[in-house]
């Protein structure tokens, strides 16, 4: 009797270590990245030992797409894969080496933008609005504006092709920077060199001042995310496109020029990063405008953009702006029969919640009359 039991217990053992041995395949899926060993390059293949889970190969189209990340890999190196496919017709795991690099990539360069890491790279390139260059195989910008005062061209009234002449001086240089911002859709990288190796400095600078202050500075660097103010030398801050007016801005450069002065308030201090805001030295239309509108107010509205979910509007003049819904035209083929971005339309308000700042228009054409759209399909009757 304890014979069989001992035996059962045996057998129940030994499957429970055979399941262990394969279990954890069944846990991975198409999107994992998992670590491997190199084992064996043989032509356009690469096999990985991925310990429990198997034998892991890089080929097809996956190989060349990796050509040069495996040209510098050796027998017993170690490596990140992205699976593919769990399991081949050969039974190993398909792997991709440029989908698990970037994804790494992109991880790091969450670290170093928010402890603010400093990195060395080397200047490849350069154009009137600042230095091109490379890490971890993707290219970058360092905007002129983000450089250190030692290194910001010292123009005479700005000129831009004496700046860039200046800035080609830096190409071949390694400077020492930190990731502002980053897109990986885009393969976008931001650098800064403000900071790099002197955020103890800056950090004495920015003691001086504290939120609601109001400062005066010298436009800097304008990007596509916004401005950046010079406030005294050697701290800069950054006036987001989202604070530059309270109207719709959808480019920085339409509206600033670099070299004008320009007064901003302080909105934000973290570390020796400062916020400013142009727009809050502004009266705010929303509460300029919460007494003179209501909803049923008939309001003449110019269309400043067209888009699947309706024509955003301008109020008048009075600097906001709200939606008139796709629902008001029938289709946006139909909408864009009827209204034309930068021609003016009147309006009915549908919701008007200043307070949240939303603004919601019906539409009643050119003349104030409505216009008359393709009557909608009758719906079944039900049975």
């Amino acid at each position: 009797m304890v014979l069989a039991v001992l035996e059962k217990e045996v057998k129940v053992s030994q499957i429970m270590e055979e399941l262990l041995k394969t279990r954890p395949r069944g846990f991975l899926k198409a999107g994992d990245v998992v670590d491997g060993k190199i084992i064996k390059k043989k032509g356009a293949k690469l096999y990985l030992d991925l310990k429990n889970y198997g034998t892991g190969i890089v080929y097809g189209k996956e190989y060349q797409n990796a050509t040069e990340i495996i040209k510098t890999l050796k027998v017993g190196d170690k490596v990140s894969g992205k699976i593919v496919a769990v399991e081949n017709e050969d039974g190993l795991i398909e792997l991709s080496l440029k989908e698990a690099g970037s994804e790494m990539i992109w991880k790091e360069a969450t670290t170093i933008k928010a402890g603010q890491d400093i990195i060395d790279i080397k200047v490849l390139d350069s154009n009137k609005g600042g230095l091109v260059m490379e890490w971890k195989g993707i290219k970058g910008f360092l905007p002129a504006s983000q450089l250190k005062p030692t290194h910001y061209p010292r123009v005479e009234g700005g000129d831009k092709e004496k700046i860039s002449d200046e800035l080609k001086k830096l190409v071949g240089e390694t400077l020492s920077v930190t990731i502002l911002d980053f897109e990986p859709k885009e393969e976008k990288l931001i650098f800064t060199e403000k900071g790099a190796g002197g955020s103890e400095e800056i950090k004495k600078i920015v003691k001086k001042y504290k939120i609601e202050d109001i400062v005066e500075g010298e436009i800097t660097g304008i990007v596509e995310f916004g401005i950046f103010i010079k406030i005294e030398e050697g701290l800069e801050g950054l006036a987001h496109i989202s604070e530059l007016d309270w109207g719709l801005v959808e480019s920085p450069a339409n509206f600033f020029k670099i070299g004008e002065k320009i007064k901003a308030k302080i909105i934000s201090i973290e570390g020796d990063k400062i916020s400013l805001s142009v727009k809050a030295l502004k009266p705010d239309p929303w509460e300029l405008g919460k007494d003179k509108y209501n909803k049923g107010d008939i309001v003449e509205g110019k269309v400043l953009r067209l888009n699947k979910f309706g024509a955003l509007v301008l109020l008048g003049d009075s600097g906001i702006y709200g939606l008139a819904h796709i629902s008001e035209f029938g289709t946006e083929k139909r909408m864009r029969e009827l209204v034309e971005t930068g021609k003016s339309y009147v309006f009915q308000i549908a919701v008007f919640h200043p307070e949240d700042r939303k603004l919601s228009l019906s539409f009643l054409g050119k003349d104030g009359a409505a216009p008359s759209n393709p009557p909608a399909p009758e719906a079944k009757k039900e049975e």
